[in-house]
């Protein structure tokens, strides 16, 4: 029989796939379970997944592989979509997609699928990757194509003896990894409600954190953190580490009405306790030591680089082109910065570095000042020049004007 690789996550809408795409479609399905850092009991899921009907479930597991080849490159490209969402979500559907592409040929599948619906951004991200990585498979995506609604899915799952527990206990559609964790549906759709309390997780109100802030000192590498408060640690444990430490303290949330890919806005909120702490301390520490032209334009390219990676296009020329830049701006990103996190804030307090820019002596206004004021007037002579010479054309052509009108 032909084969098919199944993204699986123990859900209704994969779980119900098992069985779909073999009555549909008559394939064999292998599912995979990728561990992205998700707290779930990824055994029971695959034991689940042969119950239902694989013919064959295994896990990866990939939290590694997502934080230094997905999170650490988005870190030092300070990859925020629309300047707020740190694509926790985004960045793990490349990854996924490529263990798919690889469980599909040595298996020797035709076929892989994801159990993504018609209008939200990962089913592009899927099937723009996989294509990415081997066009010549094929991608199914069976809530994309069956015209079933949730109450149908529930009552399949029912006729084909499908165990999934459907209540209204949650009603949050809620997909986390090691860099975040995203929440929406339920009382979320409505934008001028603010988000309860039971929609998170990781976080605590920031009115309920602890009434004394505590410090962070973390240490960067060309770009990468590598150790906090002075213990080396690896990179999957430093951001499991500060999501526990910043989430105590009520940071990293996030409510954010974005643009998705297909048109629409949506209503997300988002906990990224680590990726909001990182991203600001290895911004500060990028703002320390790179000049200020390189800093500048990184800056530009930073938009650009987290809207590819939101569209999916992770594995594109451009995106690649783009890693190099990064990569090549990041050789004199090391150094410490302090970071104190407060009911809810995260401020930047303290940075060093032995690639400073920073100079003192340039920069202060006490006795040691080395500075050559008297050279700034003629600096600011030749940096005003284009400024005079069109207000001088100006002023000139408004003359002209004057001079030729006809007097009655």
């Amino acid at each position: 029989m032909k084969r098919i690789v199944l993204a699986y996550s123990g859900g209704l809408d994969t779980s119900v796939a098992i069985k779909w795409l073999q009555e549909r479609h008559g394939y064999e399905v292998i599912a995979l379970a990728v561990d992205v850092g998700e707290a779930k009991d990824l055994d029971a899921i695959v034991d689940k997944a042969v119950r239902i009907g694989a013919v064959h479930a295994e896990i990866v597991d990939a939290r590694d592989d997502l934080a230094e080849n997905y999170v650490v490159p988005a870190l030092k490209a300070n990859a925020l979509y629309e300047g707020k969402y740190p694509l926790s979500s985004a960045l793990s559907r490349p990854l996924i997609s490529k263990l798919l592409v690889e469980t599909a040929e040595s298996m020797g599948a035709e076929a892989v699928a994801h159990g993504c619906t018609g209008k939200g951004n990962d089913q592009v991200r899927f099937d723009t990757s996989i294509a990415a990585l081997n066009p010549d498979l094929k991608v199914v995506a069976p809530v994309r194509e069956w015209p079933m609604s949730r109450e149908d899915a529930v009552d399949y799952a029912r006729q084909h003896g499908i165990s999934v527990p459907v209540g209204r206990e949650n009603p949050f559609s809620i997909d986390e990894n090691l860099w975040g964790r995203s929440i929406e549906c339920g009382v979320l759709e409505d934008p001028w409600i603010e988000a309860p309390e039971e929609a998170y997780l990781w976080t605590v109100a920031p009115e309920d954190a602890p009434a004394r802030p505590e410090y962070l000192e973390i240490h960067f590498e060309r770009g990468i953190p590598t150790h906090l408060d002075g213990e080396p640690m690896e990179t999957t444990k430093l951001v499991e580490t500060v999501n526990g430490i910043a989430g105590r303290h009520g940071v990293g949330r996030i409510d954010h009405v974005e643009n998705r890919l297909v048109g629409i806005k949506s209503r997300e909120i988002y906990e990224a306790p680590a990726a909001t702490v990182l991203i600001a301390a290895h911004r500060d520490m990028e703002s320390f030591t790179l000049p200020r032209e390189l800093g500048h334009f990184k800056a530009a390219m930073e938009a650009k680089y987290s809207e590819l990676t939101y569209y999916g296009l992770w594995y594109s020329p451009l995106k690649q082109a783009l890693d190099a830049f990064v990569d090549k701006s990041q050789e004199n990103v090391t150094g410490s910065v302090r970071v104190k996190l407060f009911r809810g804030s995260c401020q930047v307090v303290g940075r060093k570095s032995a690639y400073s820019m920073y100079n003192r002596s340039l920069a202060t206004y006490g006795a040691d000042d080395s500075f050559d004021h008297q050279a700034a007037e003629g600096f600011i002579n030749y940096w005003r020049l284009p400024t005079v010479v069109y207000a001088e054309a100006q002023r000139s052509e408004a003359g002209d004007s004057c001079g030729g009108a006809a007097i009655d």
